[in-house]
């Protein structure tokens, strides 16, 4: 009995021709040697590899995230500092006032027997060294009204 193939299309030689024109040893499938004779060869041990990967990729996943919690605690640390700043800004703008306070002037703060902070036009040097009520400070309001402190309120005079 003979067998006739119904398909028309015949597979040319070329393609059943499993050898890689790269391979240094047509005909093999493996790029290992595979006789008994070659050297011997050794798979790398996975589980030591990837212990080794697994290593490094934590080192540098512990040394961004160190990075990230140092840039955080700078952050907290500012905030604090902006936020104390706010809160002495705050108690400046709370001070009495008897007057209007102008940017670019300076002012003189004192405290009263009760505790009650004021501003005053008047400096150390016009009570002469002797002011009615504990003296507090002197302050340069701003353009943005913000509070600069004076070193030296007896050096400086009003703007006009």
């Amino acid at each position: 009995m003979t067998v006739h193939s119904t398909s028309s299309q015949q597979t040319p030689a070329s393609a059943l021709d499993t050898t890689n024109p790269l391979d240094p040893q047509p005909g093999h499938s493996s790029s290992y040697p595979v006789s008994r004779l070659a050297p011997a060869f050794h798979a790398p041990d996975l589980r030591d590899q990837l212990g080794r990967v697994e290593a490094m990729l934590s080192a540098r996943t512990s040394a961004k995230l160190g990075l990230i919690a140092d840039q955080i605690r700078q952050l907290q640390d500012s905030a604090r500092t902006i936020l104390q700043e706010a809160e002495q800004e705050q108690a400046l703008h709370q001070a009495e006032c008897a007057f209007e306070r102008k940017p670019g002037r300076t002012y003189h703060l004192y405290r009263k027997a009760d505790g009650r902070r004021f501003w005053s036009m008047l400096s150390l040097a016009d009570w002469r060294g002797q002011p009615p009520h504990d003296f507090a400070g002197s302050y340069r309001l701003e353009a943005d009204y913000s509070w600069s402190p004076v070193e030296d309120a007896s050096t400086h005079a009003n703007s006009s």
